[in-house]
This record gives structure tokens, sequence and C-alpha cells, in this order.
């Protein structure tokens, strides 16, 4: 879904030489494109307002023509220089960035047009129009390509007779007219295949920087000089041999990789394009008069009642009016199965009808969905750099220099020997050095788990975060939310004398809904929608309860109002006789008043779950607000210890618990319900927070499960180990394919021809290696 200034952009971008006429006609350049984003109302169609940061954005944008780790490098050092630009991270493997900018000191169309005079063109990360340009880029890629291979076929026929005649068979004029169709089978390869790899390289030159194309676009044309410069001076200094099939090959070979690299990245950053790409661009909508109207999703309002067909997805959140259907939210919620939805259902933006139309009212729209939320966070995620992938770029922009000065050793060292084989030596020592795969090996594997995680119902908030879970020995959960389903059944309420329980229930679910704890909503549940008492001065302290002033809606009381505490005896300031079942105490000026009896419910794969992790030799705690006896019961169920259950703990208690494992050298993850345990959350080395009731712009962790099945817990471990290991073993192939081939390239070994195919090759290798953690396999982890 797009906006009409990102429709506009995009038409511009994608045809640069049929540009959009403006008012008067004058067709719409670059600039006056990027300035329609300027206008504010359009922002939010790719930027979001930077919490605790007034007058800052986030803006979400996709790079065009990056090929590497130098590209990225080379757009955050443009970007940031602009004024106004407080932070840039591009990934090299998603070819997204991130821009925090503030929009008092500066416009989108500033630094867009900062990354444009570099050379890479910046796209809202929401355009409808991205699939349709990439399917035109791979069309055009295809042409390309098929010269290419068309060509080189052409071209080893007229070589294959120079490599197989002995002396005297072929006279000189024939020599000399398959060195004349050689060259002129090559010029289509020069003008039209080699047009990507020679436009890079011009943008390199001019802005004094460096990209992987640069030594390749100097190895084509050395080998194209040179091979013609042998067939107009047959007898002068490179008339000894012509590579004009080595040049063919090699083009074939790099465009092949390409194209096939081009590929697979799509794949492994598939979940997230699958996501954004799940909005209507129309929906059908009621008009006054009963009838219906299409019109842009963006269009849509809250109170607006839509009708979704079958096969189409549901434009925001909200709840059917009419009709029944099966819904998908496979990539929303991780449950794979189609769920049922009739009248009075809750639908999410996003998710897809499968069966029937339905009426829908609309509850939220935009920013306001957790459709919304989850692609923030993936965003995020995409354009997230961990900390070994930062290292290898870095290395990228060296590593480019010192071929260059290789390059030009080697051919210095064979040029004696003989000056055509010396530029070829040069030639093969350009094309067969590969940063791409060095710099593509962490983030490609890191961006095929999160992926694949997605899938599963696991957001990864910071692909670091990726790196740091693979080091995991211990996993501590937090048992109400976690380890029980979030939902409570009200039980037996005892009260004070003088206090009915149906008024204690009133007073404590008026505290109770200024919380998100599922505590407090099962007593908001219990109450009903009567609002008999109200509320002032509320505060949540997170882990312990609610307090805050209490008085009758009605004001028929003229006392004061009363200052309570809905929570923990603990936090309550109460002596309550043991249980060992769940409870909730509330408390006034007077000390006691009610305490809330609370039935849980386990959650059916708990038990599963926690053998999962001890079988990865995972040590699994359990801490818990709640009193000892019921936290032992709960362990004795999913087979936790009971040396490693613990009761009656603070969210203070928890963090000194944390840090003291840490101190023992633990490696620890915490799961919990990423609000109440945020201090303990934060502090972990890697950290979950688990259920749907979890707002998720609020939730402080590294992983967010979306779903409800515990089990994903055991495989997001599970694949963050797969994960470093696919990264150590890219990391491992790329070093010892450039120790090995470079210097064969240097002493002659390595023709022009293979080593186009091994650079080819080795970006390749990455990127299949990492794919395979996005096989679709009903368990995500096992990929």
């Amino acid at each position: 879904m797009s906006t009409p200034a990102a429709a506009a952009l995009a038409d511009t971008v994608s045809a640069p030489s049929s540009l959009p006429p403006a008012p008067g006609g004058r067709p719409v350049d670059d600039r006056t494109a990027w300035s329609l984003l300027d206008d504010p109302q359009e922002w939010t169609s790719f930027s979001r307002p930077v919490p605790d940061q007034p007058s800052c954005w986030e803006s979400n944008v996709v790079f065009e023509g990056m090929h590497c780790a130098a590209c990225a490098l080379t757009i955050e050092d443009a970007v940031r220089a602009v004024p106004g630009v407080q932070s840039v991270t591009v990934g090299a493997a998603s070819h997204r960035g991130r821009i925090v900018w503030s929009d008092q000191a500066v416009r989108p169309s500033d630094w867009m047009a900062a990354a444009e005079r570099v050379g890479y063109r910046p796209l809202p990360a929401g355009d409808a129009f991205a699939s349709e340009r990439r399917r035109a880029e791979t069309r055009t890629m295809i042409w390309r390509w098929g010269v290419a291979g068309l060509c080189m076929m052409q071209v080893m026929m007229y070589a294959w007779p120079a490599y197989v005649a002995e002396p005297g068979d072929m006279s000189r004029d024939m020599d000399l007219l398959l060195r004349w169709a050689s060259w002129v089978l090559s010029i289509p390869v020069l003008m039209f295949s080699c047009k990507p790899f020679f436009a890079n390289a011009w943008r390199d030159l001019r802005q004094r920087s460096i990209s992987m194309d640069l030594p390749v676009a100097l190895g084509m044309i050395i080998t194209f000089i040179v091979s013609s410069l042998g067939t107009f001076e047959p007898e002068g200094i490179f008339g000894k041999e012509v590579f004009f099939d080595s040049f063919t090959m090699f083009v074939f070979f790099l465009l092949t990789g390409r194209w096939l690299e081009l590929r697979m990245r799509d794949r492994t950053a598939g979940a997230l394009e699958a996501l954004m790409n799940r909005l209507p661009d129309s929906v059908e909508r009621r008009r006054p008069d009963g009838g219906f109207e299409r019109v842009a999703a963006r269009r849509i309002a809250v109170g607006d009642e839509v009708r979704v067909l079958a096969g189409e997805a549901f434009p925001g959140d909200g709840t059917v009016t009419e009709g029944a259907t099966h819904v998908d939210e496979s990539l929303l919620t991780g449950e794979s199965r189609p769920l049922a939805r009739g009248e009075g259902s809750a639908v999410i933006a996003g998710s897809h009808n499968l069966g029937a139309p339905v009426l829908v009212r609309i509850e939220r729209t935009g920013d306001q969905t957790r459709f919304a939320q989850i692609v923030s966070l993936m965003e995020g995620a995409s354009s997230s750099k961990p900390d070994i992938a930062q290292l290898a770029d870095r290395m990228a922009r060296p590593f480019l220099i010192a071929v260059l000065v290789c390059a030009a050793g080697a051919a210095a060292f064979w040029w004696g020997h003989d000056p055509g084989h010396a530029l070829m030596v040069a030639v093969a020592v350009l094309i067969v050095t590969c940063p791409c795969a060095l710099s593509l090996a962490t983030p490609a594997a890191m961006l095929a788990g999160a992926g694949t995680l997605a899938r599963g119902g696991v957001l990864v908030r910071r692909l670091h975060a990726l790196e740091v879970l693979a080091t995991v020995d211990t996993v501590v959960f937090d048992k109400t939310g976690t380890l029980t389903r979030d939902a409570f059944a009200l039980g037996t309420v005892t009260t004070r004398t003088g206090c009915s329980p149906q008024q204690a229930l009133q007073m404590a679910a008026a505290l109770a809904r200024r919380s998100l704890h599922p505590v407090s909503r099962a007593l908001v549940r219990a109450a009903g929608d009567e609002v008999a008492w109200v509320t002032d001065a509320v505060q949540e302290h997170a882990g312990a309860g609610v307090q805050g002033l209490v008085r009758r809606a009605d004001g028929a009381q003229t006392a004061e109002p009363a200052s309570m505490r809905l929570g923990s005896a603990r936090f309550c300031g109460v002596d309550v006789p043991p249980t060992d079942s769940l409870h909730a105490c509330l408390a006034d000026e007077d000390g006691w008043l009610a305490t809330f009896e609370l039935l849980e419910d386990l959650r059916d794969d708990a038990a599963a779950s926690v053998k999962a992790l001890a079988a990865q030799g995972i040590e699994v705690q359990l801490l818990s607000g709640d009193v000892a006896p019921a936290v032992a019961r709960v362990a004795r169920q999913v087979g936790i210890d009971q040396d490693h259950a613990r009761g009656g703990c603070t969210p203070q208690d928890k963090l000194d618990f944390l840090r003291a494992a840490q101190a023992r050298g633990r490696r620890v993850a915490m799961v919990g319900d990423g609000l109440n345990d945020g201090p303990v959350l934060a502090g972990a080395h890697a950290s979950f927070a688990f259920g749907q009731s979890v707002p998720l712009t609020q939730a402080r962790s590294d992983f967010v499960v979306l779903g409800e099945r515990l089990k994903t817990i055991g495989d997001s471990v599970h694949l963050a180990r797969r994960t470093m290991g696919i990264v150590r073993q890219n990391l491992i192939w790329a070093a010892a394919y450039n120790a090995v081939c470079v210097p064969l390239a240097v002493v002659g070994w390595l023709p022009a021809w293979l080593a186009g195919l091994g650079m080819a090759a080795s970006s390749l290798f990455v990127v299949v290696n990492a794919l395979r953690l996005s096989a679709r396999t009903s368990d995500p982890a096992r990929a």
C-alpha cells in the first residue's frame, strides 16, 4: 500500500526516461519527486515518530543498486553527512536502511537526494510498487544474462580451433577471421550485458569511493581492450593471443551468480516482504445509503464498515459484523491452521480472508494496528548489523584497495615476460577476489534465520540477539502468563467484615483497568462492564501491583477518595493465610480488605518445552512473584527441579538472581510478559516477550513471541545455534576461498574465465548455505 506521493515517486524512480509530468507540463526530475515526500502527511507512509525524542522520525527505506558492504558504507557516509540526520544504518544483505532525522533541521528529500547523488536510489520501504520494479529488474537482468550466454557460446565456437589446432593446421587469415568474429560478438556483451558493472564503477570514480564493481569493471574493460588490440594489430605486443572467450565467459558467470544471489536474497528476507505486502491496495467501504464503493485502503477510518471478499486481506483491526469465514493469520501470530471467524469475532490487519465475504467494522488503522507494530519490528531487524557483520563491513574497503594494489603488482611483475599475459594475470586477480562473500557471510545467514523464526511466530528485534542466543545455557521463565495462560478465572473472593465480595471486586477492577497484567485483566473481566468506582493518581509497580485513589463513580459518598493497593500481599503490606493458589490482595488505609483467588491453566506444551530445552543442555529456572507453594506446584507439573524454582520474587529479586548467575559465567535468557518483567528482560543476555496481549512497541525484549506456543523458545535457541554454525561456515569459506585463489591468480595459474566462475560461485555459496535455514518445514528450528 502506498500514498500518491509514493506512487509518483515510484514512477519517477522506475522509469526515469518517462517521468510523470508536473502541473505545468514539464517532466518531474528526481529532486521534485523526493520533495513530494516532504509533506508531513506523507511521512507516516514510510516513517514513524521516535519515542521520547520530540521532532525526530525513524524512516525505513530500500536502496536500489547495492551489491556489497562497501555500497552500504558509502550510503551511510553520504546520508550521515546531511545536517539533521542523527543516525543511519544500512544492511548490506537486505538493502534496507534505517534513518533517524529531525524534522526541525532536515526534510526527507534532503537525505534521499544525498543517497541519490552517490548512485543509490532510496524508495519508501512500504512502497506498493516494489514487487513490480523487482520483476522489471529481474527481466532486464535475464536479458543481459541471455545475451552474454548466447554470445559466449558463439565466441567459444570461434576460439576452439585455436586451442586444438596443431601448428600449420590453420592459416593466419583464418585465425584473424575468427578473432574479428569474436570481437563482433563481444560488442553486445560489452555494451549491454556489462552496463550495470560499468555504471556502478563510473559512480565509484565520480564519488571517489570503491565497491566490488570497480575491480570487476576494470577487469572487463582491460580484457576487451587487450583482445581488441590483439585483433587490430596482430603483430603488436598484445597480438600473441586474444581473450574474448574469457571475457564473455566471466561476464556470463558473474551475471549468473548475481541473478541467483538476487533470487536467494529475496527468499532469505522473504518473510519481511511477505508481511509488508499483505495489506490490500483498495477495499469496499459501505456508503451511507447501504451500497459499497471501492476506495484506497489508506482512506479507511475508525468506525467504517468494509466488505472483505474471499482472498482479500483485512485492511485494519476490527470486528466481524456480518458473515462467517476462516482467516489465515500464520505470518502474524504463528498459527498455521485457518481460524474460524464469525459475527463478533476480532480480525487483524494483514490476515487473509479464506472463506466467504464478511462485513467488518474497523477499530484500528495505520500505526495503531498490530500488523504495523510487527512490520516496524521486522524493519528494524532487517536494517540492524550484528557485531561480526560490522567488522566485515569495515574490512570491505581496505580489502578492495588491497585487491587493486595486488593486481597492479602482479601486472608489473609479469610485464617483462609478456605484457598480454601480465594484464590477464591482473584481470584474474581483479575478478577472483570476492569481498562480497565475506560481507554477506553473516547478514545472509541471520536474515534467513530471522525470516524462518518470523514464519514460526517469533519476531527478532535485533539480529545481534541471534548471535547472543546461540550461547545461552540458562533459560529463566516467569510463571504467570508465560508457563501458564494469560487468562485466569476468578475463584473465591474473601473480604473483610462490612465489605461485600461484589463491592471489593468493583474497587479492585477500578484499579486493574489501569494495568495490563494478566491478573488485572482477569479481575476486569469478572467485574463486567459496570463502572461503580473510579480512580485517580494510579501508579503501576512492575511485578508488584497497582496503587491509587479510589472513589464512588456516582459521587454518593462524600468522604475523601480512599488510597488503595492491589497486588501481592507483600506489596499491599498485609498478612494473609498461606495458600498454594494464585491470589491478589486489596488493601486500604485500614489494612487488608479482600483476597481474590485466581485459577490458572498450564499451557499444553509447557512440559514438552522444558524437556526440549533440557535436551539441548540448557538449565531451566522458574522465578515468580506468586507464593512459593503455587510456584512449586507449577514447577513439578512442567518438570523443573524444585531447587530451580523460586516464589515471592520482586522485580529486584529477579534482577539480583540474574546478575548472580551472570557473575558465575552463565549466559541467561529470560522469558516473560514483556512489561512487568522489563528490568530483568533488559538485563538478560537474551530475552523473550511472550503473549499476544503485549503491546509490541512497549515490549522490552530481543524476541517477541506472537503465538501461544512455548515450544518456540526451544526452537529459537536451536535455530540460533544453527544460524551461527552457518555463519562460521560462510566466514571460513570466504576466507579460505580468497586465501587460495588470490595466490593462484597472482602466479598466473588461474585464467580469467575461471576467476569469474570462482567469484560468482563464492558469493552464491554463502547465500545458498544461508538458505538452508529458510527451508519450509513444520518446525522452523529444524529448517
